[in-house]
């Protein structure tokens, strides 16, 4: 390339560019990024126990994923959420974090977060509030020491307990995911909910997603949400409010803990009608719907030039061929996942 091609790129480059809008006239304004597949625990509902991880050749290196979510949020996403598998066991991910955290200081990106597992919590919390993460997510489905090992097949509840403890006092606000579990936590989420909302905390309760195998039923451990929520509603005052993160879910407040419930329902309520959000993997995949098993590579082109031009161009393409909603069933035993890729792969 001469000089003066250089400085014409540079300067398109520079341009402002068109916002990623689908067909449905949906506008992507939420990315969530895989930084890693890897993680250390081995949750039922997510991975099988003897999993099999990518090469780390394959793995985008961290210089390039900020360059693919630098792409997205010139193109307008301005809320950003770094994923895993478990995000924080990728070496050196806070290398990424500081790098991205310049379009927090430029206006461009509204929100840089990230979902964890918590495990690593208490070493990361305070270089992640350095960095300009106000709010994080952590998955924690139970309060018990013994249950939280058997659903996570070797993770430890007092690392996490003690990352939260962390975190709140890194001024990060902690909003709690726990996945709804038939026969395993169900009797426990009203506790849960009343341990999250005595602590500042929201609390989002998500349906298990039929997503890769994980030697387990998933129609075993399926537990609608509309049932808890008629559980709940017994016990205490439940009230529909309009809050929202960006994500898919849809808050109550409940009167007498006086704290945020979050129900996310893929099977129970379909909420594709207003998805803004896609996943990128650490491999660079694209997927535009997560219960979809249609994707794009961007790995190629982010390799094939210094340029963004073609990046921007599969970018285009893909977004034209987001669908209109997911297909996620679950409803026979022995039925095979709605999706065969793990969400460890997609990002969670």
């Amino acid at each position: 390339m001469s000089t003066s091609e250089a400085a014409i790129d540079r300067i398109q480059q520079r341009a402002p560019r068109p916002a990623l809008v689908d067909t449905f006239g949906r506008a992507v304004t939420y990315l969530r990024v895989s930084v890693t597949d890897r993680c250390d625990f081995r949750c039922v509902y997510c991975m099988a126990e003897h999993m099999t991880f990518l090469p780390k050749p394959e793995l985008l290196t961290l210089e390039e994923l900020d360059r693919l979510c630098s792409a997205f949020v010139a193109r307008g996403v301005s809320k950003l959420r770094l994923t895993g598998g478990e995000p924080l066991v990728r070496r050196d991910v806070m290398t990424l974090f500081r790098s991205l955290s310049r379009h927090l200081d430029s206006g461009a990106l509204e929100e840089l977060t990230l979902t964890t597992n918590g495990s690593q919590l208490a070493r990361f919390a305070g270089d992640l509030a350095a960095c300009g993460v106000k709010r994080i997510n952590v998955s924690l489905d139970t309060l018990d020491a013994d249950r939280f090992r058997a659903l996570t097949r070797w993770g430890d509840l007092n690392k996490v307990l003690a990352g939260i403890d962390a975190a709140q006092r890194a001024g990060l606000h902690v909003k709690l995911n726990a996945v709804a579990l038939a026969g395993e936590n169900e009797d426990e989420i009203p506790s849960l909910i009343e341990w999250a909302h005595g602590r500042g905390m929201d609390l989002s309760l998500i349906e298990v997603m039929p997503l890769g195998e994980t030697g387990a039923e998933r129609l075993d451990q399926y537990l609608p949400l509309s049932t808890v929520r008629a559980r709940l509603a017994e016990r205490w005052t439940l009230e529909d409010i309009p809050f929202r993160t960006g994500g898919p879910a849809r808050y109550v407040s409940i009167k007498e803990t006086g704290g945020r419930l979050g129900l996310i329902t893929p099977l129970t309520h379909n909420f594709c009608e207003g998805c803004n959000r896609v996943r990128v993997t650490c491999t660079g995949t694209l997927y535009m719907c997560l219960g979809q098993d249609d994707a794009a590579d961007l790995r190629a082109p982010l390799r094939a030039s210094e340029s963004d031009e073609r990046l921007h161009a599969a970018l285009d393409d893909a977004i034209f061929r987001k669908p209109k909603g997911h297909d996620f069933v679950i409803d026979r035993p022995g039925q095979a996942p709605a999706v065969r890729r793990h969400m460890s792969m997609t990002g969670g």
